[in-house]
């Protein structure tokens, strides 16, 4: 029987950013998915204050090339990838001069969102999806952890869903401590738009807050994990709302037997 494929999209991995909760986990959880007999890939974006030297980045020109329209601007998607040597595990990086160079990841130095995250994490998601499909590898299942990838799930199952490469594919979307306040470029709806999301289908994102994000990738995930302790009431009745499987609180000891068997109850294998 062939290895089941999970693919992870993180929004912070460890040892290209310090050490938080997300960023262990983004490091940690797919090799010890790994260790467990799954193939993997995992996909991050290349802020521009990871040190490519000396993480030994460089870039995959057979798939860089291609241009993601964002706001009617073409924007070239350039792929990156490094290796972390203990883990025997690969991280691909979502590159693009107008949105990664700035030494931050989505704050400056004063804690005030970037103006254009909004299109940052549009690119980011549609990068990861344009990049697997030309890997050619078909994910079982989509781990996506963190705001910065809240699109993934709504693209899979309305831009991806009928694409050979993902027309199988679960999603499973994680929560973390990463709350910002206010809300994206109010525009955002409207970038994020695609031949097949419509302007209804982004409703729960009128107003982009980052509860409506995590809302949305509610909405069209298959599974949800609150990884950390305090979830907001109205998140977690909106979570429970949905009727979809729930993860909470995996723990710090043995969270990846926790993630694993969760994996495998939402790609039919329990």
């Amino acid at each position: 029987m062939a290895k089941k494929r999970v693919l992870f999209i993180s929004q912070e991995i460890v040892p290209y950013l310090p050490e938080s909760e997300m960023a262990h986990i983004g490091r940690y959880l797919p090799q010890g998915i790994q260790d467990k007999g799954k193939e993997i890939r995992t996909f991050m974006p290349r802020y521009g204050c990871i040190n490519e030297r000396r993480n030994q980045l460089h870039e995959v020109i057979r798939l860089s090339g291609m241009n993601l329209i964002i706001n009617d601007t073409d924007h070239p998607l350039i792929i990156k990838v490094a290796s972390i040597q203990s883990a025997r595990m690969q991280v691909y990086f979502i590159d693009n001069d107008d949105y990664f160079q700035r030494k931050h990841v989505v704050m400056d130095d004063e804690g005030n969102l970037f103006p254009d995250n909004d299109e940052r994490s549009i690119f980011f998601a549609r990068g990861v999806f344009e990049t697997v499909r030309k890997l050619r590898w078909s994910p079982d299942l989509i781990y996506c952890q963190g705001w910065f990838s809240a699109l993934v799930p709504l693209y899979l199952k309305k831009e991806y869903y009928d694409d050979p490469a993902f027309s199988k594919s679960k999603v499973v979307f994680s929560t973390y401590n990463d709350y910002f306040s206010g809300t994206l470029n109010p525009a955002f709806s409207e970038k994020a738009l695609t031949g097949g999301v419509t302007r209804k289908d982004l409703d729960l994102v009128k107003e982009p807050s980052h509860f409506n994000l995590h809302k949305l990738a509610f909405q069209y995930a298959d599974g949800i994990v609150f990884h950390h302790d305090y979830i907001p009431d109205e998140l977690r009745q909106f979570a429970i709302d949905t009727g979809k499987p729930l993860l909470e609180n995996p723990g710090e000891e043995d969270y990846i037997d926790a993630y694993s068997d969760f994996f495998d109850v939402i790609m039919g294998d329990k």
